[in-house]
């Protein structure tokens, strides 16, 4: 069973910085794609950003300029860089991974990732 595990959220100002990590439990999906979603309150789940197993990447229009996702293989560790943070990004969020090693067309869909972590909230005020 692979476990995804998610860490570095908490309480920033409008036009802060956090870090977000997952830690995957399976090397092997460590080098597939992966991704960070996230749901704000009253709202649907929402793709930001994703990463195939060559390590190219994808965003939202929403975070593209601010975000950025990375992976460390060695430490089977996905991260999400996030700058410039808006009170619209407040959230939880999630990461995920999934079966393929390249994106699929709807590389930023939920229905594309098979494995969730439990969440990380991320409050941003003004």
């Amino acid at each position: 069973v692979v476990r995804l595990a998610e860490s570095g959220g908490g309480s920033v100002q409008d036009g802060g910085s956090l870090r977000l990590s997952c830690t995957v439990s399976e090397y092997s999906y460590a080098s597939y794609c992966s991704g960070w979603f996230r749901q704000g309150a009253h709202k649907g789940l929402e793709g930001v950003a994703a990463i195939d197993g060559d390590s190219k990447t994808r965003y939202a229009d929403a975070v593209k300029g601010r975000f950025a996702i990375s992976r460390d293989n060695a430490k089977n560790t996905l991260y999400l860089q996030m700058a410039s943070l808006k009170p619209e990004d407040t959230a939880m969020y999630y990461c995920a991974a999934s079966p393929f090693r390249y994106f699929t067309p709807d590389y930023l869909s939920s229905s594309s990732f098979g494995y969730w972590g439990q969440g990380t909230q991320v409050t941003v005020s003004s």
